[in-house]
């Protein structure tokens, strides 16, 4: 592989929401050097690629950011850092603002109002959101970016990040990245076994290209995480895996089971409890469940056409073909598969305010930052604009420190001269280093990147690997097979065969860079897997019905009313315990670079 080694201020890795928008605000508020790696194309990645008909955070009128963070802790049955979700709900509006300037269509009434759909969400034309963003941080002077770069590995030295390394994904380079700051904005990871199988087994509600890549590097890197024990199943349509919410808020349709009864209320309105109550209701024989649209009005029913079209045309077309609309038949809804990520629960990096993670220098942003809950798309964008706030006081104050030091040795001068260092003009030009010499860990990661390039076959491939995880995951840790449920005992048998499946990983051999991408999204995965795991074994409860059933631990519990955070050493999990950050002991809390203060470990 040709290498090409970079110098850069900031590295963001991930060119999703979260990454695009801490690249404008970067780029607005200094002239640091940016370099966003993204491994598709930032103008339609990340979880906004298709688009979004309404911003699901936001605080409306007659609301305020406190109300969020209630609602958020409440969805999620306290295990939620109050400080955290705090800070972003102070921004939500000011991004929503920021995104209006920028091209998005906000919808508004005849008084110049948006318009609100539920308690905290505005109507938008969102299908273009992504490109108006991913133009916005491209714009920027000072900023670059790398499409088609699949970064896998930290670069890190006496506990700082230094950079990353990563390699094409349609031509032959390796990439050393050398970076004052980090900020991992990658996505969620999928690793259970889909609704749909075969050719439409990627129709499913998380995108099938999100693989856990920062969950993944940050484990392997020694930071701390939090929460992933809290997994994420969507309420979804039945086969298109189209969302519920927008009959549900659009046309106030109720979940009833096959006999017409209304049964929402029985289980609660929590998002998780909406799924369990689901699952209970085909369990008990009541199903199949569905919204109740039957009786909707024509105008309703080209309104929810509309909307599909704009986020799921599968769904509108399933209408289109089965010749009946919503009006005439109910939607029949099911659960998805189990998901890790951090826009929806609180699964992640544990972070400070500043959303800095336990390693000095790597910030994280969006999905992968943990603790925080209910994001969605606006709350991805405060946590860019936090980090990056953060990241350039972080390298203010590093230049205050080298600037100190210059002093100092200027003074031991015995001529009392000291070289002035010329400051060049930022441009958009990658800088490439001069010294072409690679670190030890680049120059191992290079080797292993090659050593599958150069394999000239294996047993397996990375898709058949893939599918044997989703069937571990799903018949032993709780996925759609078993109704959510696991058991101390199947997880330690999840455990055993995930475990049993990474050294296959090392023997895979790839034809190109593409199939390489692929290997690396499985390895991603597959730690990601042993990661989850650890975290339901260690919470002995069930604190959120369907988002995880321990049938060993079947009730709620208020001893465990605390965060399950895990780091990896020599390669196994090891589990740690903290108590609840709220807003009475937030000031007095440990930042997360001094993680290891205070924490109980198993």
């Amino acid at each position: 592989m040709r290498t090409e080694r970079i110098k850069t201020d900031v590295l963001i890795i991930g060119g999703g929401t979260a990454g695009c928008f801490a690249a404008y605000v970067i780029g607005q508020k200094s002239n640091r050097k940016v370099l966003i790696a993204e491994k598709a194309n930032i103008k339609r990645s990340g979880c906004l690629a298709a688009g979004v008909n309404a911003l699901n955070a936001y605080i409306t009128e007659g609301r305020v950011p406190q109300d969020y963070v209630d609602y958020a802790k409440k969805d999620a049955h306290g295990i939620v850092r109050e400080d955290l979700l705090l800070s972003m709900s102070e921004r939500l509006n000011h991004v929503t603002k920021v995104m209006e300037d920028l091209g998005l269509v906000i919808l508004k009434d005849e008084n110049g109002k948006y318009v609100a759909r539920g308690n905290r969400n505005i109507k938008i034309n969102g299908e273009n959101m992504k490109p108006i963003l991913a133009k916005a941080a491209a714009e920027q002077e000072n900023v670059t970016v790398l499409n088609h770069v699949n970064i896998t590995d930290y670069k890190t030295k006496n506990g700082k990040i230094t950079g990353a390394v990563g390699f094409g994904v349609n031509e032959d380079i390796f990439y050393d990245i050398d970076a004052e700051a980090v900020l991992c904005a990658t996505g969620g990871a999928g690793l259970y076994r889909p609704n749909n199988p075969g050719f439409s087994r990627h129709k499913m509600w998380y995108p099938p290209f999100n693989t856990g890549a920062g969950y993944a590097m940050g484990l392997l890197s020694g930071a701390e995480m939090t929460t992933f024990e809290m997994r994420f199943i969507a309420l979804r349509c039945k086969d298109t895996i189209a969302p519920t919410g927008t009959i549900a808020q659009g046309v106030g349709a109720r979940q009833v089971n096959a006999h017409d009864d209304i049964y929402e209320t029985k289980y609660g309105l929590t998002t998780s409890q909406r799924v369990y109550g689901t699952v209970m209701e085909n369990r008990e024989g009541n199903g199949p469940c569905y919204l109740r649209t039957e009786g909707i009005s024509k105008e309703q029913e080209q309104d929810l056409y509309k909307a599909y079209l704009n986020m799921a045309p599968s769904q509108t077309l399933k209408w289109m073909e089965a010749g009946k609309g919503p009006s005439e038949e109910n939607v029949e809804i099911e659960g998805t598969e189990p998901y890790i990520v951090g826009g929806h629960t609180a699964s992640g990096y544990w972070v400070d305010n500043n959303r800095a993670t336990t390693i000095e220098g790597l910030y994280a942003a969006g999905d992968v930052a943990g603790g925080c809950p209910q994001k969605y798309v606006t709350g991805a964008l405060a946590e860019g604009e936090i980090a990056a706030e953060a990241i350039l006081e972080y390298l203010g104050n590093k230049d205050a420190e080298t600037r100190g030091k210059g002093a100092t040795e200027k003074q031991r001068d015995a001529s009392g001269q000291a070289e002035e260092k010329t400051v060049t003009k930022i441009t958009k030009d990658i800088e490439i280093a001069e010294d072409q010499k690679l670190s030890e860990i680049a120059e191992a990661k290079k080797a292993e990147y090659e050593s599958h390039l150069n394999s000239p076959c294996s047993l397996m491939n990375a898709e058949q690997l893939e599918e044997a995880m989703q069937k571990i995951m799903d018949q032993y840790a709780g996925g759609i097979g078993t109704d959510y449920r696991y058991s101390e005992t199947s997880l330690a048998k999840a455990d055993e065969k995930i475990a049993a499946l990474l050294p296959v990983v090392d023997t895979l051999a790839a034809t190109d860079t593409y199939e390489l991408m692929q290997i690396y999204e499985l390895r991603e995965r597959l730690i990601v897997c042993r990661a989850v795991i650890a975290h339901l074994a260690a919470r002995k409860e069930t604190r959120w019905h369907s988002f995880g059933e321990n049938t060993d631990y079947p009730d709620q519990s208020e001893d465990w009313m605390k965060y399950v955070n895990s780091r990896m050493e020599n390669g196994e999990i090891k589990i740690l315990y903290r108590d609840l950050v709220t807003k009475e002991n937030a000031d007095k809390q440990e930042t997360a670079n001094t993680a290891e203060k205070g924490a109980g470990e198993r």
